[in-house]
C-alpha cells in the first residue's frame, strides 16, 4: 500500500463543508474535469472549485441539462459525453487534450446505483461499465494531461457499498450468476476503490496521486431513483413524509457535507505527499480488521474494506480493465 491507510486528524469531520474544507485554497491556473459535476455532489463539487478559481470542465451525457444545471456556474464548460460509450469518451479526450491545457484535479463523481440489469454495447454490466470502465477509458486516456500538470490528483468516488460484494474476475457481468442490483453496485464501487489505488502507484513518479471517496448517504442526489422510497423509509434514511433524514452519526448528509471529502482529496495541502487511500469524513478511513468486519458491515462507522484496497487486486482490476476497453 502508498499511503498507510490511517486517519491524519484532519480538524475536519463528517458536518464539515466543501466550501469549509476548501477556504483559503487559491486555484487560479488550476483546470479541473468533474464528471457528474451538473447534479448532487458533483455540482457542488465543480460550483466550489470554479468559486476558489479553477477552469472547471463537466462532461455530460446529457448537454443541455447541464448547462441549466451550472447556469449559476459562471464559467463551467459542458462538453458531451457518454461514460457507456466508448467513442464519446475518445471524442472528449482528443478535444481536451488538443487544447493543450493541462489537468491538475480529475474528479470522477459520475455514477449510478442499483439499476435494472442493462448491458452496453458490448455486453458489459451497466453499473460497472458506467462507474468504472468508463471513468477507467477516460482517467487513462487523460494521462498526458494529468502528467502535464506536474502534480495532478484523482479523485474516485467510491461508496460504503464496497460491503455489498468484491470484484468477480471469473463473472464480471453477471453472465453466470444471478444479476442482483446492489451486488453488481457493490463490484463497482470496490473497482472504484482499488482503481485510486493502482492510479497512484502507477502515477506517483510522474505527480500523479489518486484518492478513493465514500461521500457518505445523501439521498437526495438522484443516484436513489431506482430505490423504493418506501424502502428507503423503512431503512430510516427518509422521515414519514418523504424528507431526507439528517444523521451524521449515520454518515447521513446534505449535498453540501457530501461534496466536503471529495474536494479536500482534490484540493488540500494536507494530502501533499500521500495517496492511494480510501477516504471518508474529510478524512482517510481506518482499515476494517478481519474480527471487526461484521460489526462494520452492520453500521455505520468509519472504515474501509481491506478488500477494497489490496494492491494485488488492484493491479489485476486494472490489467482486466485495459483488455475490456481495448
Amino acid at each position: 500500500m502508498t499511503t498507510a491507510q490511517h486517519p491524519l486528524g484532519s480538524g475536519f469531520g463528517a458536518a464539515s463543508t466543501a466550501e469549509e474544507v476548501i477556504k483559503g485554497i487559491d486555484l487560479t491556473g488550476k483546470v479541473a474535469i468533474v464528471t457528474g459535476g451538473y447534479s448532487g455532489i458533483g455540482l457542488e463539487t465543480a460550483r466550489v472549485l470554479r468559486a476558489a478559481g479553477a477552469e472547471v470542465v463537466v462532461p455530460a451525457r446529457d448537454v443541455e441539462r447541464a448547462r441549466t444545471a451550472l447556469k449559476d456556474v459562471s464559467g463551467a464548460e459542458v462538453e458531451h459525453l457518454d461514460l457507456l460509450d466508448p467513442a464519446s469518451i475518445d471524442t472528449f479526450v482528443e478535444k481536451f487534450l488538443a487544447s493543450g491545457r493541462p489537468l491538475h484535479l480529475l474528479v470522477n463523481s459520475a455514477g449510478i446505483m442499483a439499476t435494472p440489469l442493462a448491458r452496453d454495447a458490448r455486453g458489459y454490466e451497466g453499473q460497472f461499465a458506467t462507474n468504472h470502465l468508463g471513468h477507467f477509458q477516460l482517467t487513462t486516456r487523460l494521462w498526458p494531461a494529468l502528467v502535464a500538470a506536474q502534480g495532478a490528483r484523482v479523485v474516485v468516488l467510491s461508496s460504503r457499498g464496497i460491503r455489498f460484494a468484491g470484484v468477480d474476475f471469473d463473472d464480471l457481468h453477471f453472465e453466470h450468476r444471478t444479476y442482483e442490483p446492489f451486488l453488481a453496485y457493490g463490484q463497482s464501487k470496490t473497482a472504484n476503490a482499488l482503481f485510486a489505488v493502482e492510479v497512484d502507484r502507477r502515477g506517483q513518479a510522474q505527480g500523479i496521486r489518486a484518492f478513493a471517496v465514500h461521500p457518505g448517504l445523501i439521498v437526495d442526489t438522484g443516484l436513489v431513483k431506482h430505490l423504493d422510497p418506501a424502502a428507503l423509509q423503512a431503512a430510516g434514511a427518509l422521515d414519514s413524509e418523504g424528507r431526507p433524514v439528517r444523521d451524521l452519526t449515520r454518515q447521513m448528509k446534505t449535498v453540501q457535507q457530501g461534496a466536503a471529502t471529495s474536494v479536500w482529496c482534490a484540493t488540500s495541502p494536507q494530502l501533499d505527499g500521500l495517496g492511494g487511500v480510501y477516504c471518508e469524513n474529510v478524512d482517510i478511513s481506518p482499515l476494517v480488521t478481519p474480527e471487526n468486519e461484521a460489526v462494520w458491515a452492520g453500521g455505520d462507522g468509519p472504515g474501509v474494506l481491506p478488500r477494497a484496497v489490496d494492491p494485488e487486486t488492484a493491479a489485476r482490476l486494472w490489467e482486466v480493465s485495459e483488455r475490456l476497453t481495448a
